[in-house]
C-alpha cells in the first residue's frame, strides 16, 4: 500500500512543472526500496510559523493559490494542504509539497471521497458527507484546507477552538458543526473577508483559486510589494549608473 501511494506521488509529480510546486527529477530503485530526489527546500516547511504580516502572508497566499491554479487546471486535487506541505527556500519562494494523497480526476469527475488527508484540515462536507449530499468537490476542499492554513499562519494557532491531535471525536464535530472560524477584528476587512470566501461551510460558495487570487487581500498586498521592489531595483539602477559616470570636470578658473 505504501509502495503504491509513493508510485503515485512520483507519477504526478514527474509531470508537474510549475514554480510553486515541488519539483521531481528523478527516482531510483535501490534492492526493492523507491528512493525519489526532489528539489530542495533549505528553509523547511511552514509548519508551526507566525506570520502576522499581512503584506508576507497575502504574498505567500499568492504562491500557494497559483500552485494550486496550476494543479487544478491539470484536474489534480492535492487532498492534504497544511503548513507542513507548504516548503519555503532561502528565496521566499513557497511551494506544494507532498503528492501522496493526491488524485487526478477522471473525465467523470469521480466525487474522490477517500478518506485520506489529515482531518484537522479537512472541510466539514468531507469529514461528514451528508452536509453536501454525498458529494465532494475536491477543488473546493483543497481551499477550505488552504484557507484553514493561512489563518493559522495569521493566528499562530489552530483557528478551531480544538486541538490538531488526540480528541477527533471533538476536532471533527467543531470542524462539522460549528461556525467556520474567523479572522480577528484586529484583522483588515481585506483580509477578514478574504479568509471568509475560503472558509465557507457550502463548497459551492467558496471562492476558486483563480479567483482569490483577484481578491483585493491578494491585489493590493502584493501590488504595493511589487511597486517597493521596482523601487528598490530602480534606486539600485541608478546608484549604479552613477558610479559608472566619469568624474565631473574641474571649473576652469
Amino acid at each position: 500500500m505504501v509502495r503504491r501511494q509513493i508510485c503515485r506521488e512520483i507519477e504526478i509529480l514527474r509531470d508537474v512543472d510549475n514554480p510553486n510546486v515541488v519539483k521531481c527529477f528523478d527516482m531510483f530503485d535501490h534492492n526493492g526500496e523507491i528512493q525519489v530526489l526532489l528539489e530542495y527546500m533549505d528553509r523547511g516547511s511552514l509548519e508551526g510559523k507566525h506570520i502576522a504580516d499581512e503584506s508576507y502572508l497575502a504574498e505567500l497566499s499568492r504562491q500557494v493559490l497559483s500552485g494550486l491554479v496550476y494543479l487544478h487546471r491539470r484536474r489534480i486535487v492535492h487532498r492534504d494542504i497544511k503548513p507542513s506541505n507548504l516548503l519555503i527556500n532561502t528565496n521566499k519562494q513557497v511551494k506544494i509539497a507532498d503528492f501522496g494523497v493526491s488524485r487526478i480526476l477522471a473525465q467523470t469527475m469521480d466525487p474522490c471521497n477517500s478518506s485520506v488527508g489529515t482531518i484537522a484540515y479537512m472541510s466539514p462536507e468531507r469529514i461528514n458527507t451528508d452536509l453536501n449530499q454525498g458529494q465532494y468537490d475536491g477543488y473546493a476542499g483543497d481551499i477550505w484546507s488552504f484557507g484553514v492554513s493561512i489563518l493559522e499562519f495569521y493566528l499562530g494557532r489552530f483557528p478551531f477552538n480544538v486541538g490538531r491531535q488526540g480528541d477527533w471525536a471533538s476536532l471533527m464535530c467543531a470542524i462539522c458543526m460549528s461556525a467556520p472560524p474567523e479572522a480577528p477584528a484586529s484583522a483588515s476587512r481585506e483580509f477578514r473577508d478574504f479568509i471568509r470566501c475560503c472558509l465557507q461551510r457550502e463548497p459551492a460558495k467558496r471562492w476558486t483559486a483563480i479567483r482569490l487570487l483577484g481578491h483585493p487581500f491578494i491585489v493590493l498586498n502584493t501590488a504595493a510589494t511589487q511597486s517597493s521592489q521596482i523601487g528598490s531595483q530602480n534606486h539600485q539602477v541608478h546608484t549604479s549608473l552613477r558610479q559608472m559616470l566619469p568624474p565631473p570636470l574641474p571649473h576652469s578658473s
